[in-house]
């Protein structure tokens, strides 16, 4: 991480504590699972989730309570093992997207593989609510993440038997192999919000297109940690969003777009970027874009009748329309 080795030194909390659920896989739910609470610490804070840590630390300064991280994680898996395997086999929809996934020497894909190991062991015990933060690995079946994270979501809630806060990270910009397979999980991410007591963090600002692990997690913990402060524990009340697309509205040869999570709107840069527009050929031409109060007017010379907007829609796509809080807007396409 960013400022990495400062931060480890000065990672001595007491009343933070930590916990790393060992690596495993099961086909079917466990009761059990290896790990140990430990003290927060240099040593033992360098080998956990950066962001994890930096979210508790802004959390134990704000709150002044202790607090307990359990890491349940392994890099590149997709979300379908995380989930509970007869929530994907009961729904032909999730089990046909599941399907798609291809077998990788790093860590496995099957459903419920990491959930009956790592996650169903834990549901005994009572938690605030989860920070996730996954997706590069369904890529390959991005037209159905917002139908994968929705269920995992609701199969966790109904196991643990109530609704605890889902806070989570779009995933940042990453040049994939093809042009879009990033953006469309960001999208689905975003439509994903229709969950209730959900909360998205946007790192189009702070990503690396060529680090799929960018070392910003200072500011990626922080927006989680406001998430928190600010919808859970009531404790600040601040914008804790970036703008998120609400609707279209078409004015002659203009299209004009609304956002929630608005004030303040404005580009950070000479003229507004990554807006494109399109008519009835569904082609996608780059737009002039222009805020006018909590809106923004598109419109391009080559679409005589709008029917619809697209933003920031690439893997790449580091956007420049921000909020007053300085937090970036989302990607998305409207119907």
């Amino acid at each position: 991480i960013q400022n990495g080795e400062e931060e480890i030194k000065n990672a001595n909390y007491p009343e933070i504590r930590l916990f790393s659920v060992f690596q495993a896989t099961s086909l079917y739910p466990q009761d059990h699972l290896t790990g140990e609470w430990t003290v927060c610490t240099p040593e033992t804070m360098r080998s956990f989730s950066a962001i994890a840590y930096l979210f508790a630390k802004k959390l134990y300064k704000e709150l002044g309570v202790p607090i307990g991280l359990i890491n349940s994680s392994w890099g590149g898996t997709p979300a379908e093992t995380w989930m509970p395997e007869e929530t994907i086999a009961n729904d032909n929809y999730l089990k046909e997207a599941a399907a798609k996934q291809k077998p990788v020497p790093w860590g496995p894909v099957e459903p419920g593989r990491i959930y009956n190991s790592m996650i169903s062991p834990l549901i005994p015990f009572h938690i605030a609510g989860v920070l996730w933060y996954q997706g590069e690995a369904n890529t390959i079946n991005a037209y159905a993440y917002k139908e994968i994270l929705s269920g995992l979501i609701s199969s966790w809630r109904i196991k643990w038997g109530y609704d605890f806060p889902f806070y989570y990270a779009q995933i940042a910009p990453y040049k994939y192999g093809n042009p879009y397979e990033g953006v469309e999980v960001r999208d689905a991410q975003r439509k994903a919000l229709e969950v209730p007591n959900t909360g998205m963090i946007v790192l189009s600002d702070i990503g690396d297109t060529l680090n799929i692990h960018p070392k910003n997690k200072i500011d990626v913990a922080l927006r989680m940690a406001n998430l928190a402060l600010n919808r859970y524990y009531k404790k600040i009340q601040i914008e804790d969003s970036g703008p998120m697309y609400k609707q279209i509205v078409i004015e002659k040869n203009k299209a004009i777009i609304s956002f929630d999570h608005s004030e303040g709107l404005h580009s950070a840069g000479d003229k507004l970027t990554c807006f494109e527009i399109a008519g009835d050929d569904k082609v996608f031409y780059p737009a002039d874009a222009k805020i006018k109060g909590e809106q923004v007017l598109v419109s391009s010379k080559k679409v005589k009748s709008p029917l619809a907007v697209r933003f920031a829609w690439s893997n790449t796509a580091t956007p420049n329309l921000f909020n007053g809080a300085n937090l970036p807007a989302s990607c998305f396409i409207s119907e």
